[in-house]
């Protein structure tokens, strides 16, 4: 070799091998199936048709400015009798007793509360930021009250926020023993469990003037999105998963900051789901952390990860009438050695010792790319093992519609941590079946599987529950 020459050395060896997992199919009415919940539900009807969570009728209330509730009606009767699609956009069949969700919409006075002008003067006009928004909060949580408490049918409430009223209250920061950030959506929906009726915030201006909002979807996914949600918080079920093993909990653990935190206590948020898709919320108590001390990623103390399996276990019994047979535990971070021996421990405790478990962390990772042959990004459902290291593309080309439905690079999620009884491809193959389950947009998967996907919103909605008041187990009152 000639001096000064750069000597260029091979990389090292790795040990790849991947393969593809097929697409979780989903279930819908009379045991029908197909990978599309849109394509699903135009075809079959809802799975609540079949499951006893089905409603002729969806008795909708509303609050809002007079013009406001006026557009919002007209919005969902005209979306009722559908919306076209175009190449790469699914039309909406409408809703009604033969078509889409097989519901008709029912609009009653006596369900609609009026926001008025002076109403909202009075609300705008206050300087304070703190003081404005409690205001805004306190206005629209009492024509929401007056609006659940009269008698009359009602099954799901939208509220059109007046865009003057979004722009001044839409959030405010401020001190109380600690910094505070509160947004008035999260804000609202926990004073909504309260009259245990779920809802819909809207903008005004989305409906009323849609062509000068900021940047909209195509009015039929629009027109999907909405009535997805509709569907399902008013207790029906739009599909089911059908992959899902027998008697297994799956639960997504995060964490949030209680307002106005000022000694670093953080509180620990489980959604649990059983192999129907069936999920609840259960808020966790609160445990010190503080991140120059412990560390940027809080763990759950022994006792507190024990209590969460004891109560998701418990919950399990109460919806389905028996015992699980096994628990799968999503975090988005690793186990610490504390937090899995407390897991592990009431896990055994509750199944016994044929009880089976798996405690996953999950991460996406943008530092890893898998590259195909020819134009097209990776297939969704591809898994590849480098090194002992497990990765899944959970979004990617799919098949069945014939394309890419995303706008970025798909990035790989990986397994960063595991401790259990089953295999890579097993793990990868429910969290495929999890991605489907968003009820509150008719999207054909998420990125995250379910478990993991709202963890952040139920956060921000249950930081706004007060702590001697026991949030509503039930899903559809944090989306």
């Amino acid at each position: 070799m000639m001096a000064g020459r750069p000597r260029f050395l091979a990389p090292p060896a790795l040990d790849i091998a991947a393969q593809w997992l097929p697409e979780p199919q989903l279930a819908f009415r009379d045991g029908a199936t197909h990978d599309d919940p849109k394509t699903g539900v135009t075809l079959y009807g809802p799975v609540g048709m079949s499951n006893g969570t089905h409603r002729e009728q969806v008795h909708v209330g509303f609050v809002g400015t007079e013009t406001g509730v006026r557009t919002a009606r007209e919005l969902l009767t005209a979306y009722s009798t559908g919306v076209d699609g175009d190449d790469n956009i699914t039309p909406f069949p409408g809703c009604s007793r033969e078509t889409g969700y097989r519901c008709d919409l029912q609009f009653s006075d006596k369900t609609t509360q009026t926001l008025t002008t002076n109403e909202l003067s009075d609300v705008t006009g206050i300087k304070r930021s703190r003081d404005r928004f409690e205001a805004a909060l306190a206005l629209l949580d009492d024509k929401f009250r007056i609006t659940t408490s009269r008698d009359a049918p009602l099954d799901y409430v939208m509220v059109v926020i007046p865009d003057d009223l979004y722009r001044r209250a839409r959030a405010t920061d401020y001190r109380d023993g600690g910094p505070v950030h509160r947004d008035l959506r999260r804000a609202f929906k926990s004073h909504a469990m309260v009259h245990r009726k779920p809802t819909q915030l809207i903008r005004e201006s989305t409906i009323v003037r849609p062509d000068t909002a900021r940047s909209l979807d195509h009015p039929a996914t629009v027109a999907w999105n909405l009535f997805t949600g509709l569907y399902f918080k008013s207790g029906c079920t739009p599909w089911a998963p059908t992959r899902l093993a027998p008697s297994t909990c799956f639960i997504g653990v995060s964490f949030y900051r209680p307002l106005g935190d000022a000694s670093h206590m953080r509180a620990s948020v489980a959604q649990a789901f059983d192999e129907r898709g069936n999920g609840w919320v259960l808020r966790g108590d609160e445990f010190p952390w503080n991140e120059r001390r412990d560390g940027r990623q809080p763990h759950l103390p022994p006792d507190l990860a024990a209590d969460l399996i004891e109560r998701s276990v418990r919950r399990y019994r109460d919806e389905l009438g028996i015992t699980p047979a096994r628990i799968v535990v999503h975090k988005q971070s690793h186990y610490s050695d504390e937090e899995r021996r407390g897991f592990a421990t009431a896990i055994a405790n509750q199944l016994g010792a044929s009880g089976r478990f798996d405690l996953v962390g999950l991460r996406r990772n943008s530092d890893v790319r898998l590259v195909r042959e020819g134009t097209r990004p990776p297939l969704r459902g591809t898994l590849a093992q480098i090194d002992g290291r497990s990765f899944l593309y959970s979004t990617g080309f799919i098949p069945g519609l014939g394309r890419y439905p995303h706008g970025h690079v798909p990035a790989p999620i990986e397994i960063i941590d595991h401790h259990g009884d089953s295999d890579p491809r097993r793990i990868f193959e429910e969290v495929l079946a999890l991605t489907k389950l968003n009820w509150n947009s008719a999207g054909y998967a998420e990125t995250m599987p379910i478990t993991l996907r709202f963890s952040r919103l139920v956060g921000d909605v249950l930081r706004e529950v007060p702590a001697d008041r026991e949030p509503i187990p039930s899903y559809a009152f944090y989306m």
